[in-house]
């Protein structure tokens, strides 16, 4: 009973660990997109093409 119980634990933990990677991938690529629109957004303002 002990080794099915560790097992999923383990198993669950490695899930987790792979949700909060995912996540902070999906994190990385909204920032990259957020500093490229406000690149974007200044060049407009000075009046510069981008």
């Amino acid at each position: 009973m002990f080794s099915i119980v560790s097992s999923f634990a383990i198993i669950f933990n490695l899930v987790l660990y792979g949700l909060g990677l995912y996540a902070l991938i999906l994190f990385i690529k909204l920032a990259q997109r957020g500093i490229h629109a406000l690149d974007i957004y200044l060049s407009e303002k000075r009046g510069g093409r981008f």
